[in-house]
């Protein structure tokens, strides 16, 4: 899922390119990507794009006459940009076609998770937004008001579009290994220290990966957009050495997601139990590095 440094450079990018511009035509083949009725999607069109912003982990067209085009990308969703002299992709879930080139949305996969509201007005806007702080606005103090809302594991208090905007699993693993911290400790056991150390990891990690999204797209539009990154420390690096102390990388699978972390550098040398491979294992679920490395 596209987090806070890919949707940057997304937004960035897609600013340069349609603000002032005009929408000719807006056309959604996705049966499930459009999720409201009124106004009608064809209201976008002949409207001028007034600029473009990042809300959670949408991202927001703005348009003449108070309207929006939210999309949110999910897991899978991905944004094109096509001169236009440059075909479009075959049926996309989405296409807007300005004046000046096409934006298309398409999505991997058979489950189309995307989603695409159009509003009117900054009211209904403001009813997509989950509540979480921004982590690059924030200051220490406001972080660790909002971690501190509800009693989560780091790692879900991360993740949480009400506690915190714009972080998902790839990033937080990405922070809490430059933190150093469990991603199964408990934000109500954490002091005002650890807090501040998580503030920074969080913005220091975010901020690095804007900087080298921004070097690496240059001028051009984004569409190397993954969640997996040769220059991550751990996230999508299980069994490879931690860049920082050589210990294999370990993970939590659960559900549809994984989380990967340093056991030597966040968690003393324990291993954090799989819950299905641990319940399947029982007793011999090792504890400890040295055990699984026995």
């Amino acid at each position: 899922m596209p987090e806070i440094p890919d949707l940057t450079v997304y937004v960035e990018q897609l600013e340069r390119r349609i603000r002032g511009v005009p929408l000719e035509r807006v056309q959604v083949s996705g049966i499930n990507l459009l999720r409201t009725a009124e106004p009608a999607l064809e209201s976008l069109e002949g409207r001028e794009a007034l600029g473009v912003s990042r809300l959670g982990k949408r991202i927001v067209m703005a348009f003449e006459g108070g309207l929006h085009a939210a999309l949110h990308l999910m897991i899978a969703g991905r944004l094109h940009w096509k001169e236009p002299d440059q075909p479009v992709a075959r049926r996309p879930l989405a296409a807007f076609r300005f004046t000046n080139g096409t934006l298309t949305l398409t999505e991997a996969g058979t489950r189309q998770r995307a989603s695409l509201h159009v509003l009117a007005g900054r009211d209904a806007l403001r009813a997509l937004d989950a509540g979480g702080l921004e982590p690059l606005t924030s200051t220490a103090a406001t972080f660790a008001a909002a971690l501190r809302r509800e009693n989560h594991t780091i790692k879900r208090a991360l993740t949480d579009p009400r506690l915190l905007a714009g972080v998902g699993n790839s990033y937080s693993d990405e922070i809490l290994h430059r933190a150093q911290l469990s991603p199964m400790r408990l934000t109500s056991a954490l002091d005002d220290a650890t807090l501040e150390r998580l503030w920074h990891a969080t913005r220091e990690v975010l901020t690095e990966w804007i900087d080298r999204l921004r070097a690496e797209t240059g001028e051009k539009f984004p569409e190397k957009v993954t969640a997996f990154r040769k220059e991550m420390a751990v996230h999508g690096k299980f069994g490879q050495p931690c860049p920082r102390c050589g210990a294999k990388v370990q993970r939590i699978v659960h559900a549809e997601n994984e989380t990967n972390y340093c056991a030597r550098c966040q968690t003393g040398g324990k291993l954090l139990a799989d819950r299905a491979l641990s319940r399947l294992l029982k007793k011999d679920w090792p504890k400890t590095l040295e055990e699984l490395e026995g």
